[in-house]
């Protein structure tokens, strides 16, 4: 009979002895101590009128429910040239799903069903990604060799993508360093998922062979704010030549992260590059942590293929008064127990934040069992599911010593053996420490398990497309058309004085031309534009909605009217918040929309003398910063557009 343990304290123990810290107090100390190392694969889709193989319209969406046909799909792995197979595809065919396509016949075709041949590569595309590749600094490969990379998750209905390397061995410039590239490689896009449920995945086909290009860096990042630093540059990077797409979903990124002694765990498919500091930072506290309970396992069992589970079928009726069993049993599913040997006080083990060592069980019950979440208990559940006697009972009937913990799962009959099998596979990867492995992020900085790492074997050459041959010629061509270098771009924004917090803005918006052509044309000095882009229209995007029809390029037309007029600038924010929401008024129409009246400043300074009179009979506070401030307020409609604001209030402090 096991004694009482409590789990909350467990947990609370085990974060202490990991060390784990917040983010927030995190140092280069704590990070060097981790041997914090990481590197991205970030993912754009350009902006190309076609898809990448075939000639149907990219960048055409449609809602979940609207399609024409459904495609019924189950995925199978295929052996590599070298006669193996993939741990992916393997453990994609373990799940048994049902694979729905929902096709929309505007936006797919029969190639992206794999029932017709790929039509030659889009070169509007190719043309794109070797002018990002070069301004990457990569290098441009002689030949583009197109090859399938296997994908058995469902996301693309060939169980395969079409891929093909741009260049090799780049770098790009951040602000304190340098970080190298590994390659760039263009690819098509794969399916957009509607729903995951049991052994039911349902994909829309909209996204499927879109132009996505993919920049791969090396490990060389040491922190995790430097992580979101690379990110964020690529990301500029590629947006500086206005020809990747924007918005949810077009720019994608995943995150590598390890620790010393550790393995690279792919955090898949960030969706905001805010994120990912604090994924960064928690997932490398995470396999410290396993490496903990690895060092602690090891300690306790000699021989790890000595180490098997137990496992034990039971009943609803011995859980008559469990309201949990009561839903089980109306579902229709086995409870079973499966001791883990030897594993007392781990499956509380911290990891995450919020989540313990048990965690990772169910997340791979989940995947690769397909049960839904919530899919087990255990014997050291920090929220207990199971009462203090049944616990007792459930050790009992498992045979259990002092050392030994277990997990109680409920499943469909015909899901217990992949769950069994899933368990102990888990268990058996802790006394190796942390298994190389693809997670799904969440914003609160956690990530889940999402599949087995992808190895090389899923690589191989494509047979349906010829080699492309990359002249000397056309690639110099293409190299003379490109933009400045972010780097170049940044400090240039600095010898203008421009606020640093607008940078982010300018660049992730590509402002930085417009900016650069209306220092050009106009006599406003760099620093008041750039603070107008990066502070005054960012504010105003987010408080009006954007008309569709609004280009960015008529706020450089709207500065031109501003000085053409010899009006002040700080008109500027109120036309720009008129501009935005109707963009096809002219700048005459949007000044009677505001009430602006043309005022000689001679005229407006005389109010002066007049409002101060006027402030002491009413019988104000006689305080002289709030006097000024109500005398500016009072000419503040009649002053914008007429005289700076700046000058005006130092007036009214002088007289």
């Amino acid at each position: 009979m096991k004694e009482k343990f409590n789990p909350k304290s467990n947990y609370l123990a085990s974060r202490n002895k990991v060390g784990y810290v917040k983010r927030a107090d995190a140092t280069q100390d704590d990070y060097n101590r981790l041997g914090f190392m990481s590197g991205l694969e970030v993912h754009q889709q350009l902006l190309t009128q076609k898809k990448l193989f075939c000639h149907c319209p990219a960048g055409v969406f449609n809602d979940d429910d609207d399609y024409d046909a459904e495609l019924l799909r189950h995925m199978r792995p295929t052996l590599s040239e070298l006669g193996e197979y993939d741990g992916t595809a393997l453990m994609e065919f373990r799940t048994r799903k049902n694979i729905t396509y929902r096709i929309k016949n505007a936006t797919t075709c029969t190639y992206e069903v794999d029932d017709t041949p790929p039509f030659p590569i889009n070169r509007e595309a190719l043309q794109e990604a070797i002018e990002i590749s070069l301004l990457s600094k990569l290098n441009i490969v002689g030949e583009v060799h197109i090859t399938r990379k296997q994908y058995l998750d469902g996301s693309i209905p060939a169980g395969f993508q079409r891929t093909a390397i741009i260049g090799v061995e780049g770098e790009i410039a951040l602000k304190n360093k340098k970080v190298r590239l590994i390659q760039l490689s263009i690819e098509e896009d794969s399916c957009r998922e509607v729903s995951d449920i049991g052994h039911e995945r349902i994909y829309k086909t909209d996204r499927l062979g879109m132009p996505l290009i993919e920049t791969v860096t090396y490990p060389d990042f040491v922190n995790p704010d430097e992580v979101k630093e690379g990110c964020d540059y690529i990301r500029f990077l590629n947006r500086s030549t206005a020809k990747v797409r924007t918005g949810m979903g077009a720019g994608r990124q995943d995150v590598n992260v390890s620790c010393r002694n550790g393995s690279r765990v792919e955090i898949k498919g960030v969706a905001h590059t805010k994120w990912i500091p604090e994924l960064a930072h928690n997932e490398v506290y995470r396999q410290w942590a396993l490496l903990q309970i690895k060092e602690e396992l090891n300690s306790r069992i000699s021989s790890k293929k000595k180490w098997k589970v137990r496992t034990l079928l039971l009943t609803q009726e011995e859980f008559k008064s469990n309201i949990f069993f009561k839903e089980v049993s109306k579902n229709n599913r086995q409870i079973v127990a499966v001791l883990l040997p030897h594993f007392y006080q781990l499956l509380s083990y911290f990891v995450q934040p919020g989540k313990v060592f048990a965690n990772e069980f169910s997340e791979r019950l989940k995947v690769i069992a397909c049960l839904d979440q919530p899919n087990m208990t255990h014997s050291e559940d920090i929220n207990p599911i199971l009462s203090e006697k049944e616990i007792q009972y459930i050790f009992k009937a498992l045979k259990a010593t002092k050392e030994d913990a277990f997990i109680l799962f409920y499943a469909p009959k015909e899901d217990v053996k992949t769950a069994i099998e899933t368990i102990e596979e888990r268990a058996l990867i802790a006394f190796d420490g942390v298994p190389e492995e693809t997670r799904k992020s969440f914003a609160d900085g956690t990530t889940i398990f999402e599949r087995v790492l992808p190895g090389a074997d899923r690589m191989y050459p494509d047979t349906d497309s010829a080699p492309i041959p990359l002249t000397e010629d056309y690639i110099e061509r293409l190299r003379e058309g490109l933009p400045d270098d972010i780097i170049v771009r940044y400090k240039q924004l600095q010898d203008w004085n421009v606020a640093e917090d607008t940078f982010t803005y300018i660049f992730s918006k590509n402002l930085y031309p417009l900016l650069q052509r209306m220092v050009e044309k106009t006599n406003f000095s760099p620093k008041l534009l750039g603070n107008f882009l990066g502070h005054r229209l960012k504010f105003i995007e987010g408080k009006y909605t954007l008309n569709s029809d609004f280009e960015y390029k008529q706020i450089g037309e709207l500065v031109e009217f501003i000085e053409q007029n010899k009006l002040d600038f700080s008109i500027a924010e109120l036309m720009l918040a008129e501009l935005i929401q109707h963009p096809k008024m002219d700048f005459d129409s949007i000044l009677n929309v505001i009430n602006f009246t043309s005022v000689e400043e001679k005229v407006l300074l005389e109010q002066i003398p007049f409002l101060r009179d006027k402030y002491k009979i009413v019988g104000r506070k006689q305080d002289e910063e709030l006097e000024h401030k109500w005398i500016m307020s009072q000419l503040h409609q009649m002053a914008v557009g007429n005289i700076s604001l700046s000058t005006l209030s130092n007036i009214v402090k002088e007289n």
